[in-house]
């Protein structure tokens, strides 16, 4: 795990500071990021690891120190464990709601606990991921968040997506092929996404679910096939086609020009 920032939870405290540069919200400011989680060692390594890929964060392990923190650090978004020692995640987005009704909600489940998942969610959390987790997963799916909140930009280079003709901005949720905008609709959006960070790679449909849908997706191999086309009639209107089936494999995006052919 490569952690290039440090982070710890001194004796008898319940938060912690750390800084890092990359991240953005749509003022200028870096983003913030609340962990919540009485595991030391845990929020220890997610409090660094976010810090090193840009966010600002800060820490706490109880709930009531959730919510002091909450009240004076104003965090963008907060990454909750439900099981804490004195109250649970679910009374602390509650009482945190109450100040900051447009903070996004990250939960922390165990895995086999499917009614903590159900309950986080109802009561208005956002997205969960389950204990075990990748620190990518956690940081996709607080990109994710933030994003669809329209609350973050990311200042990065890799934000503009270019294959052929076709130019997708990430910062801008944009899209344009041979410089005529082409609207998209947030799933068409990230399936083309998806497809553009991989240019003339195939994937199956089951892939395209994980991938664009998210693994938790319940949905039929037919949602792949209906938004393909979708797509397909979007961004080929006026130009060469460039989404390829493969028979029995699947789709890929493959780079044309806007020149159309001659007979």
């Amino acid at each position: 795990m490569d952690v290039s920032s440090h982070t710890s939870l001194g004796p008898g405290r319940g938060t912690s500071r750390v800084s890092g540069g990359t991240l953005t919200t749509s003022d200028g400011t870096a983003v913030r990021v609340l962990v919540v989680d009485d595991s030391p060692d845990l929020t220890e390594v997610l409090c660094a690891a976010l810090a090193a890929r840009g966010f600002e964060v800060e820490c706490a392990a109880t709930g009531l120190g959730a919510e002091t923190a909450a009240r004076e650090f104003r965090p963008d978004a907060v990454v909750l464990d439900i099981m804490l020692p004195d109250f649970d995640g679910l009374t602390v987005l509650a009482r945190v709601r109450r100040f900051l009704p447009d903070v996004c909600v990250l939960f922390l489940t165990a895995r086999d606990a499917v009614e903590d998942r159900i309950s986080g969610i109802a009561a208005g959390g956002d997205d969960y991921v389950t204990k075990p987790f990748s620190l990518a997963e956690v940081v996709t799916r607080l990109h994710g968040l933030l994003r669809r909140a329209g609350m973050a930009r990311l200042r990065d280079d890799s934000a503009v997506l270019t294959v052929g003709d076709l130019v997708l901005d990430e910062e801008a949720h944009e899209v344009h092929r041979g410089g005529v905008p082409v609207h998209l609709t947030p799933t068409e959006f990230e399936l083309l996404r998806f497809l553009m960070r991989h240019p003339r790679q195939v994937f199956s449909r089951s892939q395209l679910l994980k991938n664009v849908w998210d693994y938790d997706y319940g949905g039929s191999a037919h949602v792949v096939e209906l938004y393909v086309s979708y797509l397909r009639r979007k961004i080929d209107a006026d130009g060469p086609p460039m989404i390829r089936t493969v028979r029995g494999a699947g789709y890929a995006l493959d780079p044309v020009s806007r020149r159309r052919r001659t007979s």
